[in-house]
């Protein structure tokens, strides 16, 4: 008898908590919202100047940062601002703090 495998559903925070992981998951990234989150208020500079990579890598970099919604960017010729989405910040932030405090509800257990 073979035995069939129901799909597998996530709530909405998981669903959440992973895609900003998958945002965090490249060292450029992190390093574009360390600089972004530095800034008093938007980041108007190329940011090749900051960061040694081709304009087209970055480029990929702040769309995966911007779909995540970590951050925000204005393109207005020949001017491109960007900055941390400070609301979707905080929310990231709890999110991760919910995540990561699970783990402490079993306190207890050495393994």
């Amino acid at each position: 008898m073979q035995r069939t495998l129901s799909p597998v559903t996530y709530s909405n925070q998981e669903e959440a908590v992973a895609g900003i992981a998958k945002a965090l998951s490249h060292p450029v990234r992190v390093k574009i919202l360390r600089l972004l989150a530095g800034e008093s208020c938007c980041f108007t500079g190329e940011l090749t100047e900051v960061i040694p990579m081709a304009q087209s890598t970055i480029s990929q970099h702040l769309k995966a940062l911007l779909e995540a919604g970590l951050i925000q960017g204005e393109i207005d010729p020949p001017k491109v601002k960007y900055c941390i989405n400070r609301e979707n910040w905080k929310i990231a932030q709890a999110l991760f703090e919910g995540f990561f405090s699970q783990g402490h509800a079993k306190a207890g257990c050495d393994c």
